[in-house]
């Protein structure tokens, strides 16, 4: 089947809208980061970088590490985003854009996302890496595609619902695994994580500035909400953006993807660090010598 040109929009130079990529630019191993500027640190870990392309919140490079090649990206902030960023890079690789048909061979693409993070328990110290082994979809981008329930675990969802007197205006919450290859790349040198991603940084957190929240108790609620899943307690971790719709929309267009995020606020502990970018050049050269490996 033909996809036309209203519904996946090729530029004149055969790059895709939004990134700016062209499918032979594009590395089966890719970084996500938010902040555009930590390209250019991933950069600095690469060499015989190829191009950087930038486009809005979209800068790009490629190169290699101990010869693999590497894509990194930025997505900027927000679920919205990553809706963007997934459906183009599934597109860079899956479709022919020459014919606009789905090519016969799949390729999969192996994602880690770096990102940022407020831990929800005293126990999480700030400057911790925690791996997104399941994220918590508040954004409800995976609710807009058919058949998401074949990767997010209904009964986890109704059952958290519960716990949290959901408010019947917001979007359902959907429980999403990340990558079990990705997982086992990174689960040495992190803490294991269950990640919310909010639509929002300040009330869809529940942080209070000056508006009330529609559901007061969130983060009570949250912090002591437990669950199981094939034999396997987990507790929700930390909040960010992006996370949930990553992992969700990786499985169902069937790539690999997590997330890894730096503690740089404890929200059990009203605590901070604004001088948190040490610690995310550490965790940058991490993650580009695992990806290296893949």
């Amino acid at each position: 089947m033909r996809i036309p040109e209203s519904e996946l929009i090729i530029n004149s130079d055969g790059s895709v809208f939004h990134i700016h990529l062209r499918p032979e630019e594009l590395a089966d191993n890719v970084i996500m980061v938010g902040d555009p500027s930590r390209v250019d640190m991933i950069g600095e870990y690469l060499e015989d970088i190829e191009f950087r392309h930038a486009s809005r919140e979209f800068v790009s490079i490629t190169g290699k590490r101990n010869g693999k090649r590497i894509t990194a990206l930025s997505h900027g902030i927000g679920p919205d985003n990553i809706d963007i960023v997934m459906t183009e890079l599934d597109a860079l690789a899956n479709v022919n854009f020459e014919t606009r048909e789905v090519n016969p061979v799949h390729r999969s693409l192996n994602i880690l996302r770096i990102g940022t993070s407020g831990a929800l328990h005293a126990d999480i110290p700030l400057g911790s890496y925690i791996l997104s082994h399941m994220s918590v979809g508040f954004d409800g981008v995976m609710n807009w595609y058919g058949n998401r329930e074949k990767v997010t675990n209904l009964k986890v969802e109704e059952d958290f619902k519960k716990h949290m007197n959901w408010a019947p205006v917001l979007p359902s919450p959907y429980f999403v695994k990340a990558s079990s290859k990705i997982i086992n790349l990174m689960k040495d040198v992190t803490v294991k994580g269950v990640t919310i991603s909010a639509p929002g940084f300040y009330g869809p957190q529940g942080r209070i500035v000056r508006l009330p929240l529609a559901m007061p108790d969130m983060l009570e609620n949250i912090e002591s909400f437990r669950f199981s899943v094939d034999g396997e307690s987990y507790r929700i971790t930390n909040f960010e953006m992006e996370s949930a719709p990553l992992a969700g929309l990786a499985a169902q267009l069937g790539h690999e993807a997590c997330t890894v995020c730096c503690a740089i606020a404890n929200r059990y502990l009203q605590s901070s660090n604004p001088d948190y970018k040490p610690a995310i050049r550490k965790l940058v050269e991490l993650c580009v010598d695992k990806m290296s490996t893949l």
